[in-house]
C-alpha cells in the first residue's frame, strides 16, 4: 500500500477553495508542510473583511493523525495501480470531475512518501453535485476527504494554541 509506506517519509498537503465574484477573490487555503508548519489563509471581502492569515507548528501527533485520515480515505490510490490487481479500478483521476467554473474551484495536492497527487475541480455544493458527476466514486472520496480535513482544521482552531504558536495537546 503506497500511502502507508510513506508514513515515515515526506508529508505535504495543500487545499484551496475559492472564486472571484462580487466581493473580489475570496478563498480559503491551508497547507501542512513537511516541517510541521500549518499555514492558513481565509480571504473574504464581504462587509470589508480583511484577510486572515495564521501559521502554527503542529505536534507530530497531529501530523500523524492527518496522515492517517488521508491514508484511510483511499485518495492516494486514485492514481495507483496495484501490481497484482486484475482490474485497474484504482486508476481514477480528476479528468472526469467537473471543471472549475464561475462558481469556483478546489485544488488538493498531497505528497506522502514517494506518492504525489494533485486534483482540481469545481466547488462542490453538496452530494447531489457528487452523484451527478461523471465520476461519482472518485469525487465522493475527494469530497469526504476535504470534509474530514476541514474538521481537523476546525478542531485545531478550537484547541488551545500557546503564544509560541505550538499546538498544545
Amino acid at each position: 500500500m503506497a500511502a502507508k509506506e510513506g508514513d515515515n517519509g515526506e508529508f505535504y498537503l495543500r487545499y484551496y477553495v475559492g472564486h472571484r465574484g462580487k466581493f473580489g477573490h475570496e478563498f480559503l487555503e491551508f497547507e501542512f508542510r513537511p516541517d510541521g508548519k500549518l499555514r492558513y489563509a481565509n480571504n473574504s471581502n464581504y462587509k470589508n473583511d480583511t484577510m486572515i492569515r495564521k501559521e502554527v507548528f503542529l505536534t507530530p501527533a497531529v501530523l500523524k493523525e492527518c496522515r492517517r485520515i488521508i491514508s484511510d480515505s483511499e485518495i492516494m490510490y486514485l492514481y495507483v495501480i496495484e501490481l497484482d490487481a486484475v482490474e485497474d479500478i484504482m486508476k481514477e483521476d480528476d479528468n472526469n470531475w467537473p471543471e472549475p467554473d464561475r462558481v469556483g474551484k478546489q485544488e488538493l495536492e498531497i505528497v506522502m512518501g514517494n506518492e504525489h497527487i494533485s486534483f482540481t475541480t469545481s466547488k462542490i455544493g453538496s452530494l447531489v453535485d457528487v452523484h451527478s458527476s461523471q465520476d461519482p466514486e472518485g469525487l465522493r472520496i475527494f469530497y469526504y476527504l476535504v470534509q474530514k480535513l476541514s474538521k481537523v482544521l476546525s478542531m485545531l482552531g478550537l484547541m488551545n494554541i500557546s503564544r509560541t504558536g505550538m499546538v498544545v495537546l
